[in-house]
């Protein structure tokens, strides 16, 4: 079964999001996917991610905000997936097998519930076009916005 790691800076919001959206997609596409999300720094899960999340019936409550280093097989990964420039930056290096992709998305932290509502909207499109490419053997979007249907070879 693939692993999957959504990695932020603190795994507050976008990278637990992103977490509940591609486990949720994968289960809709039938696709078996063990997904995780983790930060290069611990805080805590965002009351808004929470909320925003409920409105499409993903409970984020258990969910904990973790470092890569508390995340059970940290250096076996299939696919990291950076939600935010810095945590790009500061990820560490992967071993060979693991596939890194770049999904930026804009921190919702501190704004209305209607940003973390786009931030939220658009993270679907990408996590199910992951999950989409995965399920018909094609390469995962190599950028944010990129189609399934392009390769990236």
């Amino acid at each position: 079964m693939p692993r999957v790691l959504s990695l932020c800076t603190h795994t507050s919001a976008r990278s637990q999001m992103a977490e509940a959206l591609t486990r949720d997609a994968a289960r809709r596409l039938g696709v078996p996917l063990e997904v995780h999300a983790a930060g290069t720094e611990a805080t805590r899960v965002k009351d808004d991610a929470n909320t925003v999340m409920a409105e499409l019936g993903l409970d984020l409550s258990a969910h904990t905000s973790k470092t890569l280093w508390d995340v059970p097989g940290a250096q076996n990964f299939d696919y990291v997936i950076t939600v935010c420039d810095s945590a790009a930056e500061a990820c560490p290096v992967d071993p060979g097998q693991t596939i890194r992709r770049h999904y930026p998305f804009v921190d919702p932290s501190g704004g209305s519930l209607d940003r973390w509502r786009a931030v939220r909207d658009q993270q679907p499109i990408q996590f199910g076009a992951f999950v989409q490419a995965l399920k018909d053997g094609q390469d995962v979007p190599a950028t944010l916005g990129e189609s399934p249907a392009v390769s990236v070879a």
